[in-house]
Order: C-alpha cells, then sequence, then structure tokens
C-alpha cells in the first residue's frame, strides 16, 4: 500500500507515496475513526503503533513485512524481546516497546475474560480456563487445577517447569495443596511450546501415578490438558480416551 503503481505497468515504475497522501479511507488512523476499530487489519493496527515508517516504507509497509516475517501470526511475535523486535529493519528499540505493550494488554485482556470462567465442566472450559497461564510461554510447565465438588475453581498452582522428561514432579506437593484447599478433584495441565499436543509416553505415565496416588486420598483426577500454540489447539485426555 506505500507503494503506488503509476500507469497500472505491472510495477516497472512505482513510486513511494507516504500514507498521509493516501486517501482517507486508506489512512489506518481515518479508517478506525471513520469506521471503527474492528474495520483495521492486524497489518493497519500494528502500523498505527509504529506511527512512521523509514527511507522508502511506509508504516503499513514496515507492519506487513513484520507480521510475513512471522508467518503472519501476532503470537509469534509476542514471543519476542524488545531487542529481537528491535533489530527488525523500520522498528527500532522504541517502536518494539510500544508493539510489545500492546500486545501484552491484549493478553492481560485475555487473562481477565479467562476469569469469568469459575466452573469446569468439559475439557474446553479447562482450555480457556489455562490461557492465562500458557499463552505464549516458550518453555514447559506443569500446572494443577484443584477444584471443589461444584467443580468451581479453587486454585491453579504451578508444580514445575522444563517438561515432564526433566522435571521431578512431586506428587506430595501436588496432593498438599489439594488437601489444604480442600480439594475434591484436579485437572493436570501443561504445555507444548512446539506446538505439537500428541501426550509422550511420559506424559501418559506421570498421569496414570497421580491417578493412583489422588485414589488413596480420595482426590479424583478429572483429566489431563496439554496445550500448543495456536488458537483451540489443545488434548484432553478424557475427550481422546486415553485410559489412565
Amino acid at each position: 500500500m506505500g507503494d503506488k503503481d503509476i500507469n497500472n505497468n505491472g510495477g516497472k515504475n512505482r513510486v513511494y507515496l507516504p500514507i498521509n497522501k493516501w486517501s482517507e479511507d486508506e489512512r489506518p488512523r481515518e479508517k478506525l475513526l471513520l469506521h471503527g476499530k474492528n474495520t483495521l487489519s492486524n497489518v493497519e493496527l500494528i502500523a498505527l503503533l509504529i506511527r512512521s515508517g523509514c527511507k522508502e516504507k511506509s508504516a503499513i509497509d514496515v507492519a506487513k513485512e513484520l507480521l510475513d516475517n512471522y508467518g503472519g501470526k501476532l503470537s509469534n511475535i509476542a514471543k519476542l524481546d524488545v531487542n529481537e523486535l528491535g533489530k527488525f529493519k523500520g522498528i527500532g528499540k522504541a517502536k518494539a516497546i510500544c508493539i510489545l505493550a500492546a500486545l501484552e494488554l491484549s493478553n492481560r485482556l485475555l487473562k481477565e475474560d479467562c476469569g469469568n470462567i469459575v466452573k469446569i465442566i468439559s475439557s474446553e472450559d479447562a482450555y480457556r480456563y489455562l490461557l492465562r497461564y500458557y499463552k505464549d510461554l516458550r518453555t514447559e510447565e506443569f500446572r494443577v487445577i484443584y477444584l471443589n465438588r461444584a467443580n468451581n475453581v479453587i486454585d491453579c498452582k504451578l508444580i514445575g517447569k522444563g517438561g515432564l522428561s526433566q522435571t521431578s514432579v512431586d506428587l506430595r506437593i501436588i496432593f498438599k495443596y489439594a488437601i489444604d484447599s480442600s480439594a475434591s478433584s484436579i485437572i493436570l495441565s501443561h504445555n507444548h511450546p512446539s506446538g505439537n499436543i500428541e501426550p509422550s509416553d511420559a506424559d501418559i505415565n506421570i498421569t496414570r501415578r497421580i491417578k493412583e496416588a489422588g485414589s488413596i486420598v480420595d482426590i479424583k483426577l478429572l483429566d489431563h490438558i496439554i496445550i500448543g500454540m495456536g488458537n483451540n489447539n489443545y488434548f484432553s485426555f478424557i475427550d481422546e480416551n486415553i485410559e489412565f
């Protein structure tokens, strides 16, 4: 959009035209004012954060190249730190801070929305509740949701980091929390940053060990949720009929 094609000759004669020279319907700021924020694309929203482009590139061009470079996904950009994003041509450290701050606000808004879920009756409920903890994580974490008899969430505790194959999951800690909070049941969860949500042998083995330990103290294991990157990308042991 920053380069305008002259004479419609396939792009051979192209000139750079700053955003302020575009028609009002094409300018992101005016488009938002005239038609509302929901009409803007991700590229246009990022361009508003960037504000100005660089030599021979508008903010729209820079924003489009940024998204294209990271697979068109905001979640991939959100994983970057200031230095990584600031090295992208046309961004710099100051603009990187603005972009990451906006994405973090979006993340916190998601957490607020997820906080409205207090009763878990399905794997999807559990997944939506857990998103607040796992969204954009680069490393594996293992968490346990504690529920009362009405399946209302009492708490969600971080038990270990680094993946089940590298982390020693202490069953005593899991059930100490359960007993201290008078939980009736638990849901296990961990994430796979790679995006592959299929359970490993270690995932299945630890699930069985925790179920056996829970039966001794009368605390039921309801499910084990594995979360990958992307929307609705999760694996439920119960939904997939994995025996544990």
